[in-house]
């Protein structure tokens, strides 16, 4: 039985189930819905969004490199088409929508951090196993208001992405299998996203979605995301092949189209 209290183990672990310990490309899935929180109001939904993240796991020493690009659609709530503009309700606009082409989204994975040794946290009822990760960001903003005032709402950016990988103790436990089938689970809270042009109304925005790693890897995703990927971002059909920095956002990505465009 693989022991979680141990790191290595621990480690091995969350990474068949959160992608592959056999060097493979591994795919998952995920789709939900974007929602406005105001102050003083109740939330509303805005728009959904679908979209997967393509991995690949490479030793390292200490650990492993976790390797990967996202890309992440946002869809109409009554047809699920892609939007490509997007009536704002919050301030009458009508904006042009840009999607999320993150490339890289690279991470080290080392048994020995900078917070101590590795531990995800895992809970577990019967065979099923639950593991978390709980990311609370907060940098400088690659958007400050000094230069995009109407596409940021603070020179700190700050949000939380909340997952949880779901799969069974039984698969965990056959240490002959390096990919584990799995679901997940994820919630984000974050500010408006730069092409609402939003400033700094007050409100965030929360994500909630969930998905599952797909047996059949890129070839199973719905024709909707591969459509949009064969039209415009090939690259996106396989992980990136060694570990590169900085990593990729919708921020940093807003920036270089905005930078290009003036």
């Amino acid at each position: 039985m693989v022991d979680l209290t141990d790191p290595k183990q621990n480690m091995d672990a969350f990474l068949r189930v959160r992608s592959s310990l056999d060097g493979s490309d591994s795919v998952t899935w995920f789709k939900g819905t974007t929602h406005a929180w105001l102050p003083g109001e109740r939330g509303r939904p805005l728009f959904g969004f679908e979209g997967y993240n393509v991995s690949r796991v490479v030793e390292a020493d200490g650990g492993y490199d976790l390797l990967t690009r996202e890309a992440v659609f946002y869809t109409d709530l009554r047809t699920g088409e892609i939007l490509r503009t997007f009536d704002n309700p919050l301030n009458q606009e009508s904006v042009d929508v840009l999607h999320i082409w993150n490339d890289p989204v690279n991470q080290q994975m080392r048994l020995q951090g900078h917070y101590g040794p590795w531990n995800v946290p895992v809970s577990q009822a019967g065979d099923d196993l639950f593991f978390n990760v709980d990311v609370f960001l907060a940098y400088p903003s690659p958007l400050p208001r000094a230069e995009f005032p109407e596409n940021s709402q603070s020179d700190l950016y700050q949000a939380a992405e909340l997952f949880q990988f779901f799969c069974k103790r039984s698969h965990v436990d056959d240490e002959s299998n390096p990919d584990v089938p799995s679901q997940v689970s994820w919630t984000r809270l974050g500010p408006w996203l730069p092409w609402m042009w939003m400033g700094d109304r007050p409100g965030m925005l929360v994500y909630h979605g969930r998905g599952a790693k797909l047996a059949g890897g890129y070839t199973d995703l719905p024709p909707l995301v591969r459509d949009e990927i064969e039209a415009g971002g090939p690259q996106f059909a396989e992980a990136p092949r060694e570990f590169t920095q900085p990593n990729e956002t919708s921020w940093t990505y807003f920036r270089k189209r905005a930078t290009a465009a003036r």
